[in-house]
C-alpha cells in the first residue's frame, strides 16, 4: 500500500473507534476514554503501516514492535487512571460546554484526525529498504527504551503519590518530578525520535520529524501542558504556583534552592 492509503485506512478505522468512544461516553460521562482510545489507535497505526509497508523486514519490525508496545503500555495506563473518575480537565471542559454533545463528538473527531497526524511519522520507517542492522538502529532502540521507561516511572511515582490520602492538595515533588513539572510527557516527547533514527535511510525520511515536531506543539502549546496546569492551579493553588517557580516546566533540570528547601 502507499503512505496515502496507509492513513487513509487508518483515517477510517480511528473515526469509527472515536465514534464508538464517543457513544460510550455518553452513557457512562466520561471524555476521558478519548486517550485510551487515542492511544490504541496510534498503537494499532504503527502494526497497520508496518504490515502493509514497502520496505525490508527489519525496520517494519520494528515500528510494530516498539509503535504498538508503546501504544500498549500507554493505553493501559490511562485505562487505569479512569478508575479514579473523570480527568478534571475534561470535567471542566464538559462544564464549559454544558455538555453539548456536538461540540464533545467534535473533541473526539478531532483526536481521531491527530492520530493520523502523528501516524504519519510512522510511514518513511516501513518504507525503509536497508535490511540491516546499523549504528542508527541500535540508536533508535536505546532511545525507545529509555524514553518508554523514563515515561512509564514518571507514572509509576505520580500514581504512587496520589494514592496517599495524605498528599491531597499537595503537588509531587519526588522522584523525576523533582526535576521538571512534566517528565511523563517530556519522554513522551523523546521517544519520537527512535523513529526519526529508524526511518534514516528511507526516500523521504524528513517525515518522520513531524513526530517530535508536532508532539513538542501539541504538548507545549495546545492540549498538554497548559491545560495541565490550568487544572493543578484549580485543585491546588498556592501550592502549585510555589512548584511552578522552582521547577521546570518541560526540560528536566535541578530545582531551585527554595524547592529543596521545602518538604517532600
Amino acid at each position: 500500500m502507499t503512505a496515502w492509503q496507509q492513513l487513509g485506512l487508518l483515517a477510517a478505522l480511528a473515526w469509527a473507534a472515536m465514534t464508538a468512544a464517543w457513544m460510550w461516553q455518553r452513557l457512562h460521562q466520561n471524555i476521558g476514554i478519548v486517550d485510551v482510545v487515542w492511544s490504541a489507535c496510534l498503537g494499532l497505526g504503527a502494526l497497520l503501516i508496518a504490515v502493509t509497508g514497502a520496505g525490508a523486514v527489519l525496520p517494519r519490525l520494528l515500528l510494530a514492535t516498539l509503535g504498538g508496545a508503546w501504544g500498549l503500555r500507554l493505553e493501559l495506563h490511562l485505562l487505569r487512571r479512569m478508575d479514579e473518575g473523570e480527568d478534571g480537565r475534561y470535567r471542566a471542559l464538559r462544564e464549559r460546554w454544558q455538555g453539548h454533545q456536538g461540540k464533545i463528538y467534535g473533541l473526539f473527531v478531532f483526536q481521531a484526525g491527530l492520530v493520523v497526524l502523528f501516524a504519519v511519522a510512522f510511514t518513511p520507517v516501513a518504507a525503509n529498504p536497508v535490511s540491516a542492522v546499523t549504528p542508527l538502529t541500535i540508536v533508535g532502540i536505546a532511545i525507545w527504551i529509555a524514553s518508554v521507561a523514563g515515561e512509564a516511572l514518571a507514572d509509576l511515582q505520580l500514581a504512587r503519590f496520589r494514592r496517599d490520602p495524605r498528599n491531597q492538595g499537595r503537588t509531587c515533588r519526588s522522584g523525576l518530578w523533582r526535576y521538571s513539572r512534566h517528565p511523563n510527557y517530556f519522554f513522551e516527547w523523546c521517544h519520537w525520535f527512535a523513529y526519526v533514527a529508524l526511518a534514516v535511510g528511507a526516500p523521504a525520511q524528513w517525515i518522520s520529524w513531524l513526530g517530535p515536531l508536532v508532539m513538542y506543539v501539541f504538548l507545549r502549546w495546545i492540549s498538554g501542558i497548559p491545560y495541565t496546569e490550568m487544572q493543578a492551579l484549580r485543585t491546588r493553588g498556592e501550592d502549585y504556583r510555589a512548584y511552578q517557580r522552582t521547577t521546570p516546566m518541560f526540560f528536566p533540570w535541578f530545582p531551585n534552592s527554595d524547592d529543596s528547601a521545602r518538604g517532600q
